[in-house]
């Protein structure tokens, strides 16, 4: 059975949300609200995609850029789906729009302890760079009462 990607869009939204919550060492939180992902869909145009399989959303891979740097979050496919190409596709049309855009490095994030995630990025020639520490600062923004 064959797959379509297309450029992941708002009204993808729900169906990538309940992907995530299904897909073990994906991280959610309030950035990953349907406003916060909508912002970022629109900051970064082109960038992320969605597999789908018979009209069902199977994959995502949201992906940003400084201006100087690629950053992948998200890759998600159903492991139903798995180990038919549809992770490196997704992440191919990623880098395909960041080379477009003269982005030389992409970047990615994964839980330490998410060994089947590990794997996946290892073997798709990933290398992990252990002088390199992600460090965070939460700030306090206040909620709007508007919507997106």
């Amino acid at each position: 059975m064959t797959y379509q990607i297309t450029e992941m869009t708002a009204k993808d939204y729900d169906e990538a949300y309940s992907l995530w919550q299904h897909c073990a060492g994906i991280g959610l939180s309030d950035a990953d609200e349907r406003c916060a992902i909508t912002r970022f869909l629109k900051h970064n145009p082109g960038l992320c995609f969605v597999a789908r399989k018979e009209n069902t959303l199977v994959g995502t891979c949201l992906c940003g850029s400084d201006g100087r740097r690629g950053y992948l979050y998200h890759l998600a496919v159903d492991p139903a789906a798995r180990r038919q190409g549809i992770g490196k596709d997704l992440v191919e049309h990623s880098f395909e729009t960041l080379m477009k855009g003269n982005i030389h490095k992409c970047h990615i994030m994964v839980y330490g302890n998410n060994e089947l995630g590990l794997a996946f990025w290892k073997q798709s020639g990933w290398k992990l760079r252990p002088e390199i520490v992600i460090m965070s600062y939460d700030l306090e923004v206040p909620k709007k009462d508007t919507p997106c």
